[in-house]
């Protein structure tokens, strides 16, 4: 059931990828009001905090901070290793009660697999969410990228006409 939410998040972020290729790199790297940062920022935040959700939950090392200046083509391949990975990570047994620890600072976070699945989607929403309103500060309609129309660009919507009279 989740494969189909996690591939809306990697779809949603590449279709954000792909409306932010004509930015200019002052575009890019402007604030915006009301939202995390920069494009540029929050495309890096969104993607820090993807990885680090991906090690927590595989018990893999922690990774570390992204360079200020990668591009949205080295991103766009980084996002796209995670897409796989949480494919591959998805495709096995999950059982969504199994405590996901997390070590910071010296203290323990306990959370249920389910709530950091949670959280790694919610995160990837609401960022983007901001950058399209960044977008539109610039004068660029942002891409539809709602579950909707990700289902509609896959095939998965299904539209039944009524009946005749």
């Amino acid at each position: 059931m989740l494969t189909a939410a996690f591939a809306h998040h990697a779809w949603a972020t590449d279709r954000l990828l792909d409306a932010c290729g004509m930015l200019t790199a002052a575009q890019l790297g402007a604030p915006a009001p009301g939202t995390f940062g920069s494009i540029s920022d929050t495309f890096r935040h969104l993607l820090e905090a993807d990885s680090f959700y991906l090690s927590v939950i595989g018990n893999d090392a922690k990774p570390g901070p992204l360079a200020p200046e990668l591009s949205l083509a080295a991103l766009r391949l980084m996002f796209a290793e995670n897409a796989t990975a949480w494919a591959g990570l998805l495709s096995g047994e999950l059982d969504p009660e199994a405590d996901i620890t997390e070590y910071d600072n010296g203290r323990e976070f306990h959370f249920p697999l389910g709530v950091r699945l949670a959280q790694a989607l919610h995160h990837g929403t609401d960022h983007r969410s901001q950058i399209c309103t960044a977008l539109t500060s610039f004068g660029v309609v942002p891409p539809d990228i709602d579950v909707w129309a990700f289902a509609e660009a896959h095939g998965l919507e299904r539209v039944v006409a009524p009946p005749a009279p």
